[in-house]
């Protein structure tokens, strides 16, 4: 994936992207955060959480910055520890991508959120991908896009943050110019980003997705918590006695 974002398709796909995460985690507080695969985005680039980490599958991968290099499957991170965890095709280019999202939300804390983003099979990007599979099987062509897992769609995505107790709080679509190599034919097809979004949002190249962990069962305390439990146990006056009260000191 890294090589490919150096190509004119993989930046203008890299450039959409680091625009939607920075817009994304920019307000999401906490204090661990975690980006998990695609070092060539920045993920976590306008997040400000004191303690923040890029995750990598490969130690053979270019990092560009400091990085660890776990199983997405298995993080080194306790349960509940982490405030927030993104996603740039960690899970389309994983082997296990359903034990990775599993994952992801083991380590995650009650509201926590996730941010992805993947592939749209269902593209003019995801065709071409699939006639250069047909194309090599018959021994000519070459991929438009980086080799591979699966891609996922995008509603196959929300119900798999569905079962794992996910809502999704936001989703988009982009990228929609068509799957060309040269710079030159991207430029000129410019007007299509703007032109789909308005008639064929949902045929974008990319997907982008926020969802909050929720719990069930689980009541979240406000800020004055502690006032109202005050209030709570402060003595309460009886009316009966105050009643007496007054009636005494009048006699």
């Amino acid at each position: 994936m890294q090589d490919w974002f150096a190509t004119p398709p993989g930046r203008y796909l890299l450039a959409w992207e680091q625009a939607q995460f920075d817009e994304a985690v920019a307000d999401i507080f906490g204090y661990h955060a975690l980006q998990l695969g695609a070092a060539g985005v920045d993920g976590l680039r306008t997040n400000r959480m004191p303690h923040r980490w890029l995750a990598l599958p490969d130690p053979g991968q270019p990092a560009g910055r400091a990085a660890l290099f776990t199983d997405f499957a298995a993080l080194p991170f306790a349960a509940n520890s982490l405030d927030l965890v993104v996603l740039p095709h960690a899970l389309e280019l994983s082997q296990d991508p359903h034990a990775a999202l599993r994952e992801v939300e083991r380590v995650l804390v009650p509201e926590g959120r996730v941010v992805i983003c993947g592939l749209n099979p269902a593209s003019l990007w995801g065709m071409r991908q699939r006639r250069a599979h047909l194309y090599r099987k018959l021994g000519f062509g070459d991929l438009f896009l980086p080799e591979g897992g699966e891609f996922i769609g995008y509603w196959r995505m929300r119900d798999w943050l569905r079962l794992l107790s996910f809502e999704v709080e936001s989703g988009r679509f982009g990228v929609y110019r068509p799957a060309v190599r040269s710079e030159a034919w991207l430029e000129r097809c410019r007007w299509m980003d703007t032109a789909g979004e308005r008639w064929w949002p949902i045929f974008g190249a990319v997907y982008f997705l926020v969802a909050v962990k929720r719990v069930r069962g689980m009541r979240l305390l406000s800020a004055d918590w502690r006032r109202a439990a005050a209030r709570a146990t402060a003595p309460v006056p009886i009316a009966g006695k105050m009643h007496k009260a007054r009636a005494d000191r009048a006699d």
